[in-house]
């Protein structure tokens, strides 16, 4: 019976006061990479299209070629080159079982840079992953390590900069490490939306209640309260910022809890995640809301399909239970990384006589289910984590398009509305209804449209005229013959007085897959950031002289094009 007593009364203080400790992590032992003042464009938990930042985006007074040095002694762990994403970045390993990521890098310092062109000669690419063993590349705190810049998915010059636990490679928020940064800003909450919870967070709009400042860090309802509601089962979504001190510039917020009559009811704080999760930021959000054009909000309750630790774990998991017809409390606390708060307080009320009319649909998909979708000439297979909430099945065969298109070989169906989001790839089957040959069958290409995005992806031919493809995002998708080779601009033939060589090759579904050039049958690197062009900037691997010049492209479907030209230098 003690125990009991004593559990009950834990379960109690756990309701009422409980606010997650912040990390402590080393104050002073990672400086600023960078040595002008260390002002931030983002900062780690802000919300990013399909992911939450997952650092510091530094401010490098939009310039490049600022010296980028080590946070920290520790070695060169890593060092990766891609056309997207963080570009040219480096890794170090540090002794407190730490690292730090320095990414959308210009050039690395020389002796980094010149064995980093050796690795991608000896591999023949110019993306690459590389490890240098721990012995090559040791730094001290302070050296300098490359030059900043704007490469990779970046959209303007900045430092992207990152703490890691080494052994997971889970991502920690730096501003929990003592930067000089001042912040004494509170959060700047902007919405709240209000959801019924009987039915999926995809099946309705959210209901948008105005905020109204009352005092530093302090918020009401623009609403009159006590909040009346015609549903037993809420939840809420919060528009909020932050700001540092002297910035105009709006930042994530650090965590945000939700209480109902003093009880705890959901809490989030991004303190941690990992680039496994980071896509889960289309559950925290109301991507729907997001998707038609609204504002982010933040969901204060966990969706039935996200899985991360993100959410601390309640047993309404947010869901706000409204089992009387009295009034009830409710206080959003929203806290920064400096720990200053905001709070909004108000009354909700169940009142049975609001109750709304809900449409019936007959086909539903379920998170954390495997769904299979299955019309004529059509499939679609879900895995157990493609979806976040219940969303209706919404289907449409278009045979017009098949008969306007030359090309297509199936008609372009849809398949759930584009403001619906995808956590894992799912699978797309279409039923080619154009006789094949062979060499046919090996060139489809499956093409799918979701909003403004658009995606190519082979269609891998199966028996009974089937082809198949992964997708991730919900929209149209339509079969397509492509048998049009990629094509590729010719270079000047007399070259004494250039700089380098650009080629922007051309595809008809702009899908290319890969490029490679030769130099007298050896491979020559060109650098391809952003995707968009491949250059070379003249080296000693192109001397002067009389050379062949040969550049082969291949576009997704497996169609290749090779060009050879007669050049001097």
């Amino acid at each position: 019976m003690k125990i009991l007593k004593s559990f009950l009364v834990s379960c109690l203080l756990f309701s009422v006061t409980l606010q997650a400790q912040v990390p402590q992590y080393p104050k002073g032992y990672f400086r600023n990479p960078l040595n002008v003042p260390m002002q931030l464009v983002a900062n780690f938990g802000e919300l990013r299209t399909n992911h939450w930042h997952m650092g510091l985006d530094i401010r490098t007074q939009q310039r490049e070629n600022l010296p980028v040095h080590a946070a920290a002694a520790g070695y060169i762990a890593k060092i990766k080159i891609e056309p997207f994403g963080f570009g040219r970045a480096i890794y170090i390993n540090h002794p407190n079982g730490l690292t730090t990521l320095y990414a959308h890098l210009n050039d690395f310092a020389p002796t980094i840079e010149h064995w980093v062109k050796t690795q991608q000669y000896n591999q023949q690419s110019w993306e690459v992953e590389l490890t240098p063993p721990p012995s090559l590349f040791p730094v001290g705190k302070g050296d300098f390590i490359a030059y900043s810049g704007n490469t990779g998915g970046s959209q303007g010059p900045h430092v992207h900069f990152e703490i890691r636990e080494t052994a997971t490679d889970k991502c920690l928020n730096p501003l929990l490490f003592g930067f000089p940064i001042a912040d004494a800003v509170p959060p700047a909450l902007t919405r709240l939306g209000m959801y019924d919870r009987n039915r999926s967070v995809y099946a309705q709009s959210p209901q948008l209640i105005g905020l109204r400042k009352t005092g530093t860090g302090r918020y009401a309802l623009t609403k009159a309260s006590p909040l009346k509601v015609g549903t037993d089962k809420i939840s809420f979504g919060l528009g909020a910022v932050d700001y540092f001190t002297g910035s105009t510039n709006p930042n994530g917020v650090y965590s945000t809890r939700i209480l109902l009559d003093d009880e705890l009811q959901s809490e989030f704080i991004l303190d941690s995640i990992d680039y496994n999760e980071t896509r889960y930021m289309n559950a925290h959000i109301d991507y729907r809301y997001e998707a038609l054009a609204g504002p982010y909000l933040q969901h204060l309750s966990r969706m039935p399909g996200d899985v991360t630790g993100v959410y601390t774990p309640t047993p309404t998991e947010g869901v706000l239970h409204l089992t009387d017809t009295a009034q009830h409390t409710v206080r959003i606390e929203v806290r920064d990384a400096a720990q200053n708060l905001s709070t909004l307080s108000f009354t909700v009320k169940y009142d049975p006589s609001l109750t709304p009319m809900v449409t019936a649909f007959n086909e539903k998909w379920y998170p954390q289910e495997v769904n299979i979708f299955e019309a004529s000439g059509f499939e679609v297979f879900s895995t157990e984590y493609t979806l976040y909430d219940t969303v209706n099945v919404a289907y449409n065969a278009n045979t017009a398009a098949y008969a306007a298109s030359s090309t297509a070989v199936s008609p372009l169906y849809t398949f759930l509305h584009t403001s619906i989001p995808s956590h894992d790839s799912f699978t797309v089957r279409l039923k080619i209804t154009t006789p094949l040959s062979g060499e046919a069958m090996d060139r489809i290409v499956i093409k799918n449209i979701s909003g403004s995005r658009t995606n190519i992806a082979k269609g891998l031919w199966q028996r009974d005229n089937w082809a198949m493809a992964k997708f991730r995002q919900f929209g149209t998708f339509q079969a397509f013959l492509d048998t049009v080779p990629p094509t590729i601009n010719t270079p000047p033939t007399d070259l004494s007085r250039a700089t380098r060589l650009v080629f922007t090759p051309k595809d008809n579904f702009n899908e290319i897959k890969s490029f490679r050039a030769e130099l007298n049958g050896q491979w020559l690197r060109f650098t391809n950031d952003k995707g968009k062009v491949w250059i070379y900037r003249f080296d000693e691997k192109f001397p002067p002289g009389e050379h062949e010049l040969k550049v082969t492209v291949e576009d997704e479907a497996g169609n290749v094009t090779t060009k050879s030209w007669v050049v001097t230098r």
